[in-house]
C-alpha cells in the first residue's frame, strides 16, 4: 500500500483489515464477486497526526467517510477540505495525500475496493456528483460498515466473501444515492423532477403534454425536458409511456380486461397506438405478453 503514517502507537480504538493476497486472487476469479470486492477496510477514531501519502496512487478505488472532526485530502494538486458528515472518493493510480486536522482530528471510516466495475462506478459518481459529498442518515452507512467488518473478522470462506462483497454494493449505494434514500422519508427535499414523477404516477390515466408536466414543475418546457432527460435518461413523454406500459403489464397479468379496455384505462383511445407503444417498450404485443407470462406462471 506504500503507506507513510506519521504516528507512533496508532489511534485508540482503531481497527483495520487487509485482505490477504491469496484471498484477493480468489475474489478476482469468482464470477459473482469479481465485479466489485474489498481489499482493505478500517476505522480510525480521533486520528491525531494521521498522514498518508501515495505518490503514485493506490491500485484500488478508495472511499473515505469523515464521521467526526476534519481533515484535508489532496488529489493531484487539488485540495479538498473534509468535515464531519462528508465523504470523498479517490480513483486508482491518482497521486494523493491526506492529513487529519491538527486541532480537530478526524474520525474516518475508509475502504479500498476493486473489481471489473469499480473504476466505472467511481468515474460515474465523480461525473455526476464531484469528488466529495455530504451524507445524511449516516447511521445506516455505519451499521452496514460494521456488518461488513465483523463478518470479515470471522474469516474468508466463500460464504463470508459472498456476503461481504454483495453487501459492499449496498454500502456504496447508501453513499452514492444518499439523497434518493432520504427523499423517500422526507418529501420536502424532492426536486422538481421527482415531484413531476409523482405527478405522472398520479395521472397515469390521463393524456399529458410536455407543457402540462413542465407546468407542474414550475419550469419552462425546454428547461424541464433538459433536466428530466439528464437525470432520468429519457424524455418526460418517453418516461410517461414507460409508466403506462408498466401499469398495462399489471392489467394484463392480474385482470381479464381486454387490450382495448386496458388502453382506455390508461387514457389512450387508439388501441393500435397503444399496441405500438407496448411493442416498442416490451418487445411483444399486449396479447402475446399476456400469453407468455401466463404460461410461465402456470408451467
Amino acid at each position: 500500500m506504500n503507506k507513510q503514517i506519521k504516528k507512533k502507537d496508532g489511534f485508540h480504538g482503531q481497527k483495520m483489515i487487509v485482505i490477504p493476497r491469496e484471498i484477493i486472487k480468489r475474489c478476482s476469479n469468482n464470477p459473482v464477486i469479481r465485479s466489485l470486492f474489498i481489499t482493505d477496510i478500517g476505522y480510525y477514531p480521533k486520528a491525531k497526526f494521521h498522514f498518508m501519502k501515495r505518490a503514485h496512487g493506490a491500485e484500488q478505488c478508495i472511499l473515505i467517510y469523515c464521521n467526526e472532526g476534519a481533515g484535508k485530502v489532496t488529489i493531484e494538486k487539488t485540495e479538498y477540505k473534509i468535515s464531519a458528515g462528508e465523504y470523498l472518493t479517490i480513483e486508482p493510480r491518482k497521486a494523493h495525500s491526506y492529513l487529519a486536522d491538527a486541532e480537530n482530528p478526524w474520525s474516518i471510516y475508509w475502504i479500498h475496493f476493486t473489481g471489473t466495475t469499480s473504476e466505472a462506478l467511481i468515474s460515474d459518481f465523480k461525473e455526476k456528483n464531484g469528488v466529495k459529498r455530504f451524507i445524511n442518515n449516516n447511521e445506516k452507512c455505519i451499521t452496514i460498515f460494521n456488518e461488513i467488518y465483523s463478518q470479515l473478522e470471522r474469516g474468508y470462506s466463500i460464504q463470508d466473501l459472498l456476503f461481504v462483497n454483495m453487501t459492499l454494493w449496498y454500502f456504496l449505494t447508501t453513499f452514492f444515492f444518499n439523497e434518493k434514500y432520504n427523499e423517500t422519508s422526507n418529501s420536502t427535499i424532492k426536486d422538481p423532477i421527482d415531484l413531476s414523477i409523482d405527478f405522472l404516477n398520479q395521472n397515469i390515466n390521463q393524456v399529458l403534454t410536455l407543457n402540462d408536466i413542465a407546468k407542474e414543475a414550475n419550469l419552462s418546457p425546454s428547461h424541464f425536458s433538459y433536466l428530466f432527460k439528464k437525470k432520468i435518461g429519457f424524455s418526460p413523454i418517453e418516461f410517461f409511456n414507460h409508466l403506462k406500459i408498466q401499469k398495462a403489464c399489471q392489467y394484463l397479468l392480474f385482470t381479464k380486461l381486454r387490450v382495448k379496455e386496458i388502453s382506455l384505462e390508461l387514457g389512450i383511445e387508439d388501441q393500435h397506438y397503444f399496441s405500438r407503444i407496448f411493442i416498442k417498450v416490451m418487445g411483444f404485443s399486449p396479447k402475446e405478453y399476456r400469453k407468455r407470462r401466463q404460461n410461465e406462471l402456470f408451467s
